[in-house]
């Protein structure tokens, strides 16, 4: 390779050639000094070639015009700036891919609320620690964020041991698995807590006998919401959004598609429940699109949060804790798993799995096995089991435990 520096008019300019190929550019300089410590580092990194770490330096240095035909003898090319993406971008394109799911009928509005719920206390996590950039959040950084929600979930009335971690976890883990795919990070810095809501501790919670007739007792202008979250089994999302054109007079019936699972529920109406029913509608007089809850303090639509209030308020009143909406809906699976139904018909019922029956609820009902205990023992099954064998058995009935 041979370089030299010439000088045309008043700036200085590079000669020579490389690789066989005629090199003659200007330099924009008219300083004999920069000129020459130029010349060398245009020499080394030709001679390096593309992966020179002297380029980018050069780059600011030499009229593009000269830095082209440089470059371009060696093959090298600028690397683009990485893009900073900062986690209100990430909020931003979530939510916005959320309501578009809403519009299609993929995602229950009430569940973009949960969502947006954790997102907001993560936001505030990482305002506490001033982090505002993706690439800031890692696995160490999520865990301490886990930890720190824990400590405001347990800060709360009815906080049931702070089991809402996972469910905030699996959320998060869902909102970076889209960062991911959209090419914001690498890779999830999200460690899954299991799946929410599985606990081998912890299944159905239904009331019993005695909770049931203390709330009903005192259940006062809650008595309808009491007797169709009892009767129905249904979420709260669908207590509070049903309406009445979806009951069946005639058939005595309510007839829903749910909220979350988008599956047809068709429910009998038992006669308490028939009877509080039509007396709110011969008291209302209501058109057939309007919601069969409402606030008995304010006339309006009941919301998912007050009824949820007015419950735990109505087992304050009762002396009953916890009374919080969905134990009206694990009380009546295992109330009909109790009467003799199958987990099919509960499935049908509640609009729920079979498998979600057995895991849930059926594992928790008494009577259940105290029907199986006595299946086990009316010798009808594969051994004959007759008094003359336990007469031949060496444990014999009064060794059996």
């Amino acid at each position: 390779m041979i370089l030299e520096i010439k000088k045309r008019d008043r700036k200085y300019r590079v000669d020579g050639y490389f690789q066989g190929r005629r090199i003659r550019a200007s330099l924009g300089t008219a300083n004999a000094g920069n000129a020459d410590a130029w010349k060398e580092k245009i020499k080394r990194a030709l001679e390096s070639g593309a992966d020179c770490p002297l380029w980018p330096e050069l780059q600011r240095l030499l009229p593009p015009q000269t830095f082209r035909a440089l470059s371009q003898a060696v093959g090298y090319e600028e690397k683009k700036a990485a893009t900073v993406h900062h986690w209100k971008d990430l909020v931003g394109a979530v939510k916005a891919r959320d309501q578009q799911r809403i519009q299609l009928g993929k995602l229950a509005a009430s569940t973009k609320i949960r969502y947006d719920q954790t997102l907001a206390s993560f936001t505030t996590f990482l305002g506490e620690a001033n982090l505002i950039e993706l690439r800031q959040i890692t696995r160490p950084v999520v865990e301490n964020y886990k930890v720190w929600r824990l400590a405001k979930i347990r800060e709360k009335k009815f906080s049931r041991g702070g089991t809402g971690v996972s469910l905030d976890a699996a959320i998060l883990h869902r909102t970076f698995q889209f960062a991911v795919e959209i090419e914001m990070v690498e890779k999830n810095p999200v460690r899954l807590e299991g799946r929410p809501g599985d606990s081998p501790d912890r299944g159905a919670q239904p009331f019993n006998g005695e909770h049931l007739g203390k709330m009903r007792q005192n259940a006062g202008a809650d008595l309808l919401s009491f007797l169709l979250l009892r009767w129905t089994g249904l979420r709260g999302s669908d207590a509070v959004s049903l309406t009445w054109a979806e009951i069946d007079w005639d058939g005595r019936e309510i007839n829903r598609l749910t909220v979350k699972r988008k599956k047809r529920v068709i429910l009998p109406i038992p006669q308490e429940l028939y009877f509080a029913l039509e007396t709110e509608r011969d008291r209302r007089r209501p058109k057939e699109q309007e919601h069969v809850l409402v606030n008995p303090t304010s006339g309006r639509p009941m919301t998912r949060p007050r009824l949820y209030q007015r419950m735990l308020a109505l087992g304050k009143r009762a002396g009953v804790a916890d009374s919080h909406p969905h134990r009206f809906r694990d009380t009546l699976a295992v109330d009909m798993l109790a009467r003799g139904a199958s987990p099919y018909d509960v499935a049908k019922l509640l609009g729920d799995t079979v498998a979600t029956v057995e895991k849930h609820y059926a594992p928790f009902v008494k009577e259940l096995r105290e029907r199986a205990r006595r299946l086990m023992e009316n010798g009808e099954g594969l051994e004959k089991v007759t008094g003359t064998f336990w007469a031949q058995s060496e444990v014999g009935p009064k060794r059996m435990h």
